[in-house]
């Protein structure tokens, strides 16, 4: 099989490094595989920016595990079973619960700053969750915490070469595997083929298909992309959460408003200042994000409103500052001030459910390849993750691929040093950057118009001419990062339109209005896309 890449080759020879592990991402699940990896292995760690410019490191939210006397993982295996609407992987959800505590308190080795009262772990409640289960560090500042302290880990001794501003275009194939991946230096414009035994994916998530959503720029579905174009599975696209309480505003990114408020007692009120999720569910507002974003979308478009209000007032001020200080001081910033103000939020796009298909152990359909993290699709969300078990699946997954690499990376006696890929012919003609620029923005809005909260067969089959038709109309890309993001974009934002129409059910994060009901019968099942042979324009046929 020819397969299709998207690097657009230059005059100039490619630079060749070689490793035992590569790892792309540099989020929790990056930083997880990498830190475990190099205390056997070559390791690099390739980020399109730097270490911090990540979704991980945005987390204001914790991470769950069973950490206390009143908590047990049956308890957590049956809360996120219950969050995944039928389609969670048992086998996996088994794992992340059973195995989630003893990762967590190895993370709290490396990183003190984990909340305590008198000695005592602080946990906090969140949604959908029978008990308080989440550990957080820094108050609302988990993810930076985290994020720093495993850097900090992984850079100590210099046993990983870390490769900063560097996009990874394209994994590289040879023999039906993975074998290492092309990446562009954004300082020098010079390609450089990374060889490896084994490659682990770890690039996050694809919010910023949506013109409002929580994710940082950087969150353009690359890694879903490139693994889609050398050939490995991806399924449950069609699963995109939305989270309650995005801050009501036209920014890029939407400043997330954590759901550890909610926990701490704030109130969700609708426009006549009633608390609309009393009956709705048993939990109120506490209840699952899908649940809570189902009655919000009703509650808005009763009033004729985008918006509805978080109310925090009731709530002692003192605590408030001292356990949001994130959320605080930037609601002050733009002029809200928690304490004494509703505060106007609305559902926006905040994490992919779905992604790259992976076993128990990490493994892609690729041999070779490994993924984690949002990236992945490892069974452990279904059909609509459980509050802060995100952060909880990087670490253990990524153990996971680390145990797994000693047995892979030797049983590999092949050298890649060998191998001869054949890529693309000349530099080419690309497109013009304020036609990139458009097409970004295109693609954002008709996501956000058709592809949203609740979505309908005519609106899905809009989005998907018009994306198709903007897949089209490009030009094949140069050696331009914008470029690269964009036919990332819309390689993942077609398989999310195909997923969703195909799926004619309602569940989870997915919401149809044309098919309002659970079809068990029908549709307890996986959708799952691969590459054709041959196939390109990621399945948009051509006119």
């Amino acid at each position: 099989m020819t397969r299709p890449y998207l690097l657009a080759a230059t005059d100039e020879k490619p630079g060749r490094r070689f490793y035992d592990v590569i790892v792309i991402g540099s989020g929790i699940g990056g930083l997880t595989a990498a830190v475990g990896a190099a205390r056997r292995w070559k390791v690099a760690l390739i980020s399109k920016s730097i270490l911090r410019d990540t979704t991980t490191f945005l987390a204001q939210g914790g991470i769950a595990a069973a950490l206390s006397e009143q908590d047990s993982p049956a308890l957590h295996f049956d809360d996120t079973m219950r969050a995944g609407a039928g389609l969670c992987r048992e086998e996996a959800v088994d794992i992340l619960v059973h195995e989630g505590p003893a990762r967590v308190r190895e993370l709290m080795e490396i990183c003190p700053k984990f909340d305590r009262a008198g000695g005592d772990l602080v946990l906090a409640s969140e949604g959908a969750h029978s008990v308080p289960r989440i550990a957080h560090a820094g108050g609302d500042a988990t993810g930076s915490e985290v994020a720093s302290a495993l850097a900090q880990a992984m850079q100590t001794g210099s046993r990983v070469q870390v490769l900063e501003n560097e996009f990874v275009v394209d994994l590289l194939t040879n023999g039906g595997r993975c074998i290492g991946a092309v990446s562009l230096n954004l300082r020098t414009g010079a390609f450089t083929m990374n060889f490896a035994t084994a490659t682990v994916l770890a690039t996050g998530g694809c919010g910023q298909a949506y013109s409002l959503t929580t994710n940082p720029k950087v969150a353009t579905g690359d890694g879903m992309a490139m693994a889609y174009r050398a050939g490995a599975s991806i399924g449950d696209m069609e699963f995109v959460q939305f989270h309650p309480t995005g801050l009501y505003s036209d920014e890029s990114p939407i400043f997330l408003i954590t759901e550890a408020l909610r926990g701490e007692g704030a109130y969700l009120l609708n426009h006549a200042g009633e608390r609309f999720m009393v009956g709705v569910h048993p939990q109120a507002e506490l209840g699952p994000r899908d649940v809570v974003v189902k009655e919000m979308v009703r509650q808005m478009q009763e009033a004729g409103q985008e918006f509805l209000f978080l109310d925090a007032t009731h709530l002692d001020c003192g605590m408030l500052r001292e356990r949001f200080p994130t959320v605080y001081e930037t609601l002050r910033e733009k002029g809200y001030d928690l304490c004494s103000d509703r505060i106007p939020v609305a559902p926006v796009s905040h994490y992919m459910v779905g992604g790259v298909v992976t076993d128990i152990w990490g493994r892609t359909t690729l041999p070779g390849l490994y993924a984690s993290g949002e990236v992945a699709n490892t069974g452990v969300h279904g059909a609509n993750r459980l509050a802060s078990n995100s952060l909880l699946e990087g670490l253990v997954f990524s153990d996971r691929i680390v145990r797994d690499l000693d047995r892979y990376i030797t049983s590999k006696e092949e050298l890649v040093r060998r191998l001869t890929i054949d890529l693309p012919g000349p530099a080419r003609k690309g497109n013009l950057p304020e036609e990139i620029a458009e097409g970004r923005r295109l693609l954002q809005r008709t996501m956000n118009a058709n592809v949203g909260t609740v979505r309908n067969e005519e609106d899905l089959m809009t989005a998907l001419e018009t994306l198709c038709g903007l897949l089209n109309s490009l030009k094949a890309p140069r050696a331009d990062p914008d470029e690269y993001e964009l036919y990332n974009l819309l390689t993942v934002a077609i398989h999310i339109v195909k997923g969703a129409l195909l799926r004619q059910e309602s569940r989870g994060s997915h919401l149809r209005s044309d098919f309002p009901m659970v079809d068990d019968a029908d549709w307890k099942h996986h959708i799952n896309f691969r590459l054709k042979n041959g196939e390109e324009n990621a399945g948009c046929s051509k006119s």
